[in-house]
C-alpha cells in the first residue's frame, strides 16, 4: 500500500481504529496509524499536509458511509 491507494489505506483505518470519528485524528497521530498499516509499504518521511489530509478525507467519507 502506497500514499496514493487512498482508498485502501481508509479501509485499513477504519478496520483498525472502529468508531473512530476521523476528523477528530490529529495529523502527527494519522501519520503514526497510517506507518503502523502491515500493508504500508511507502516511505512515512514522503508524508506531508495534503497526503494526509487525502487520507483523512478518504476514511472519513468510508466512516460517514457506515454511520
Amino acid at each position: 500500500m502506497h500514499w496514493s491507494d487512498l482508498e485502501d489505506i481508509a479501509e485499513a483505518l477504519q478496520a483498525a481504529h472502529p468508531g473512530v470519528d476521523p476528523l477528530t485524528v490529529r495529523f502527527t497521530d494519522l501519520r503514526e496509524w497510517i506507518a503502523a498499516l502491515p500493508e504500508f509499504e511507502d516511505d512515512i518521511h514522503s508524508s506531508n499536509e495534503k497526503k494526509l489530509e487525502a487520507a483523512q478525507m478518504a476514511w472519513y467519507e468510508l466512516w460517514q458511509d457506515e454511520q
